[in-house]
């Protein structure tokens, strides 16, 4: 088939894993002349305001996410919260930075990782390359990776960047052959372990009249520890603090002053409103979990850090090492935000006069007009999707929830999903499972009892069960002590989780108490852990669920890869709509489970 012609662009060049890894060097985007100074001014000023918007984690939300994963809370002035509800979803996402941009004549556009990966069916079953359309059609001029994009290989991310039909799936669209993305995907700490050369760019240069600034790329250290371990063979992940330092000296000595840090790591504000101003004074408030060591340490070269993967909405300050504030900022998840700072430019000493930046988030609500050129995307390739994504699965009575709350530590939905693995490896020819766990991140959305298009109120389609679980791993039964699974329990709070904790979600009957008041493992509550009311015995052996990427170790789970005599099942997708159809009808539709198997004090 032949290639359509690809415009000319600036997009960092990857060589696949196994090949070779080279670097290719800083791009430069010299964009359009004829820009005026700041915003309405002149051409010559000495100070030019540059318009930085930025967003996260969109996971190729192109349709308006439902249910929470469509929700935020606001701060009122009153010191009460209020939810909004309906935000997010890419045509109004579009709306909003095209609006934003109306006036800024120094605008860029710049993400901080997780575009892909972990995405709805609309754009997970297509391999991610709806989404990377819709970013090329928003304009996004720069990109750090972040977890995600590793979701399916160093390979597949090189298709993403460089373009191509993909190797197994083929081309989609007949006579189309999918360009690849438009922006740089930076990813300075990312290296071939043997060379130590980048898997791609580290840095990309901004440039429009005269002003530069430059953006550094990287994704979270532990990357290697929440992804297939197959798809990053030879790939070693770096600091992120000595990699940023490291590149903010290269581009000083390109006469680059000017320098933002898009940085695919994050931190947990006090509270979870999206206006809550995280530099108020007093205990417990403010911002904490590993964004606020990295901020602290990262040169202050570095002017603003844009920053990603907890979910989470900030727009702080966190002082560098001379002591001197600096902006942090985060546009929570999925589309529902856009940060919009104002980087004030000195022509004179071509740096940013750091007292100037101001930063703020703005929620992408549904009262303006879609763009029309998302909403005709969107229809294309739904009409592919749709003989599959139109399967009803199941039948539920009301929304079952996936609080995106990162206090809300048991979530209706991760019960259900833990129980519906667990059904599914119990029978002694599938695993003889006795409990299930499952990683809170692995569960994407909620099922929303709302019918998304014409199945009906109730009904649970594949598409929106695929939405749930979109990574098809395989389950697995694997032998573990009850040492080992208590040892598994403590890692949850301990560790690489201590600052940021990852609580699994468990199957009926698996019991314990969560004491959030201690620190570390002494959170887990030993003498609560119990199977079926009786507690567990630290030298009993004991069948667990669970998927193969928890098996392999991951999200910091280090003592599970200890297992012994594993089983692969099915997908924990199959499973679920499995468990779905077994446990519901059109007239008696399943119910959300209970919560209560954590007992949580605080």
């Amino acid at each position: 088939m032949a290639a359509t012609p690809k415009k000319k662009r600036t997009a960092a060049r990857i060589l696949a894993v196994g090949a070779g890894l080279a670097t290719v060097g800083a791009l430069v985007a010299a964009l359009p002349a004829g820009a005026s100074g700041t915003k309405g001014g002149g051409n010559h000023g000495r100070y030019v305001d540059v318009q930085l918007l930025s967003f996260n984690d969109l996971h190729g939300n192109l349709e308006p996410p439902t249910g929470s994963a469509g929700r935020l809370t606001r701060l009122k002035e009153d010191g009460t919260t209020e939810t909004l509800n309906d935000v997010g979803g890419v045509e109004y996402l579009a709306t909003h930075l095209r609006q934003a941009r109306q006036g800024n004549r120094y605008s860029v556009t710049a993400a901080a990782g997780d575009m892909i990966g972990a995405s709805p069916l609309l754009s997970g079953l297509f391999h991610d390359e709806p989404t990377v359309e819709a970013l090329n059609k928003l304009k996004l001029d720069v990109s750090s990776v972040g977890n995600h994009e590793f979701d399916e290989g160093a390979r597949e991310l090189a298709r993403i960047q460089n373009g191509g039909c993909h190797p197994t799936a083929g081309c989609f669209e007949k006579g189309k052959r999918f360009r690849g993305a438009d922006f740089p995907y930076l990813a300075a700490n990312v290296t071939n372990e043997k060379s130590g050369k980048p898997l791609l760019d580290p840095y990309f240069i901004w440039e429009r009249n005269g002003v530069k600034i430059g953006f550094i790329g990287v994704t979270l250290e532990g990357t290697a520890n929440i992804v297939s371990a197959e798809g990053i063979k030879g790939l070693t992940f770096g600091d992120e603090v000595e990699t940023i330092n490291k590149y903010a000296k290269v581009l000083e000595r390109k006469g680059v002053k000017s320098i933002v840090a898009l940085l695919h790591e994050g931190g947990l504000p006090a509270s979870g409103a999206y206006n809550y101003d995280c530099d108020s004074p007093g205990p417990g408030n403010g911002i904490s979990g590993p964004i606020v060591d990295i901020a602290k340490n990262v040169s202050p070269q570095v002017d603003a850090l844009v920053t990603g993967h907890t979910h989470q909405a900030y727009a702080c300050t966190i002082p560098d090492p001379a002591g001197k504030p600096r902006t942090v900022t985060s546009a929570a998840s999925f589309g529902r935000l856009y940060t919009d700072t104002t980087l004030t430019y000195d022509r004179r000493t071509k740096d940013i006069v750091r007292t100037a930046v101001a930063s703020a988030n703005h929620v992408v609500t549904r009262d303006v007009p879609k763009a029309e050129d998302m909403s005709r995307l969107i229809t294309r390739w739904n009409a592919l999707a749709a003989p599959i994504a139109s399967r009803p699965v199941g039948y539920i009575s009301a929304d079952i929830d996936n609080p995106l709350d990162a206090t809300a530590y048991e979530k209706p939905l991760g019960n259900l999903i833990a129980d519906a693995q667990l059904e599914g490896m119990t029978p002694a020819d599938k695993g003889g499972a006795q409990l299930a766990l499952m990683n809170p991140g692995g569960v994407r959305a909620p099922l929303v009892h709302k019918a998304s298009g014409a199945e009906g109120d109730g009904v649970v389609t594949y598409g929106e069960a695929y939405t749930v679980q979109p990574f098809t791993n395989m389950m697995t039964a694997v032998d573990l002590t009850g040492a080992q699974l208590i040892t598994t329990l403590q890692q949850q709070v301990s560790g690489a989780n201590q600052a940021a904790p990852k609580i699994l979600q468990i199957s009926k009957g698996f019991t314990y108490t969560l004491d959030m008041t201690k620190t570390g493992a002494d959170r887990i509550v030993v003498s609560s852990v119990k199977l079926n009311g009786e507690a567990i015995d630290p030298s009993k052996t004991y069948r667990v669920a669970m998927n193969e990427f928890l098996a392999g170790g991951g999200d910091g789970f280090a003592v599970l890869k200890e297992h012994k005599n594993k089983l692969v099942g099915a997908s924990d997708l199959d499973m679920f709509t499995a468990y779905l159809a077994a446990h519901s009808t059109a007239t008696a539709p399943l119910a959300p489970p209970a919560t209560g198997r954590i007992t949580v004090v605080k």
